[in-house]
């Protein structure tokens, strides 16, 4: 059961690098495209990078603390 949710953990791991990655990547090359809707913004052409990196780093610290349990428990066993 532990291996099994170990594996859960890396799938929603490797998802959430992918998706924060796959973002960057298209709000760069937008605002290459289109850098005039940016300017009218009064935020940072970047922000949306900055939150969906927050929220990878939040997910990727709770993933790793539960494997670091499961790691333990599959020892103890």
């Amino acid at each position: 059961m532990l291996k099994k949710v170990n594996q859960l953990l890396n799938t929603i791991i490797g998802a959430f690098v992918g998706v924060f990655i796959g973002h960057g990547i298209y709000v760069f090359r937008d605002f290459k495209t289109h850098p005039d809707l940016y300017a009218v913004q009064s935020a940072p052409w970047y922000t949306s990078i900055l939150l969906y990196g927050s929220v990878t780093a939040v997910v990727l610290v709770i993933a790793m603390i539960l494997k670091w349990i499961i790691r333990h428990k599959l020892q103890q066993q």
